[in-house]
Parts: structure tokens; C-alpha cells; sequence
């Protein structure tokens, strides 16, 4: 999938030493509230997903002279977001020595906390349902739902097939319409 024109633009604006800041402050103004929302699905915590997002634009600043272009930006975007999620998530798991269930109810707990938390919205049952997914049914649900990626474009983001990708959203709608259900 070809580039759009603001996007080839922006590269190379990047790519030059005279307009490469500029550059990076336009593309982090394009997408970073996408990319917040992302994360913050992901971590759950705001103070969690501003450090991740952080990581995620340093990270952006170190590869982007190297984007191939065989992709979106906001594909690579993502893909980047998506790794400083996931590694974030694996440190915060090995820092903890909670089970995998008092791990799900910890972030449940987070969501919990959040100062506009009510219960008796759907959008708050959603996402305690969200957090009792499985990791890769959380991120590919986000994506689909909230996101609206196509499959061919979560395929690349993720690096899976879209058969995988399909099955794994099906899972993940069922799990969260059987938690709405029943509580």
C-alpha cells in the first residue's frame, strides 16, 4: 500500500538535516493522540501509556530514517507502539509475581480506579471485559473496534495472518458479550 502524499512528504522532510525536526514534531502532532489511545488501552494507566508513548516517539526518532515505505506510516506506527506496549506489559509481569488471574484483576482494578469510572456505563463494562482478554485478544479487539484497521493492515502491524487475526477477534467478541451478560 503506497504512502499517502502528506506522509512521503513528511519522510522527506525527515530525511533532511535542515527540516528533520520539523518534521518529527509534524508527525508526532498527526498521530499522537491515536498512538495514546492505543497504548492506552494496552496499559490502561495514563502515567503508564504517556511513558510508553514516549518510548514509542523515541523509538520513531531512531528508525524512521530507515522506513522502508512497503507500508502506511501509521502501519509502522502502530507496530512500533504495539512492541513498547508489549515489552512494557512483559516487564510489568516480571516485576510481579501475581498469577495470571491476580494479574487480570489488578488491571481490572486499574480501570477501576480511573477517577471517571462508572460502573453503570457500557463503556466501563467494556473495558473491564477488554481486560480479562487474553494479550493478543486485548491488542487485536483495540485494534479492530477502536481503531477501525482493516485486517490486511493489523496483519502487518502484528505480523500474523489475517486468518489468525479474524479468529482471534471472534474469540474476543464472544468473551466480552458473555462478561457484559453476566455481570
Amino acid at each position: 500500500m503506497a504512502l499517502n502524499d502528506d506522509d512521503r512528504l513528511l519522510l522527506i522532510q525527515f530525511r533532511e538535516p535542515a527540516t528533520k525536526e520539523g518534521a518529527y514534531t509534524a508527525i508526532i502532532r498527526k498521530y499522537q493522540q491515536k498512538l495514546y489511545w492505543h497504548i492506552r488501552r494496552m496499559v490502561v494507566e495514563h502515567e503508564d501509556a504517556n511513558d510508553v508513548l514516549q518510548n514509542t516517539f523515541i523509538r520513531v526518532w531512531n528508525g524512521l530514517a530507515n522506513f522502508r515505505e512497503d507500508a502506511q506510516l501509521y502501519t509502522w506506527l502502530y507496530r512500533v507502539a504495539t512492541n513498547e506496549c508489549l515489552s512494557f506489559l512483559e516487564q510489568q509481569k516480571k516485576k510481579s509475581t501475581a498469577s495470571l488471574d491476580e494479574q487480570v484483576e489488578t488491571m481490572s482494578n486499574k480501570v477501576k480506579a480511573d477517577p471517571f469510572f462508572d460502573p453503570k456505563q457500557l463503556e466501563w463494562k467494556l473495558q473491564l471485559a477488554i481486560q480479562q482478554l487474553p494479550e493478543k485478544q486485548r491488542i487485536v479487539f483495540s485494534l479492530r473496534y477502536y481503531d477501525e484497521m482493516p485486517y490486511e493492515e493489523m496483519s502487518r502491524v502484528l505480523e500474523t495472518s489475517e486468518g489468525a487475526l479474524k479468529a482471534s477477534y471472534h474469540h474476543a467478541v464472544k468473551k466480552i458479550e458473555d462478561f457484559i451478560k453476566n455481570h
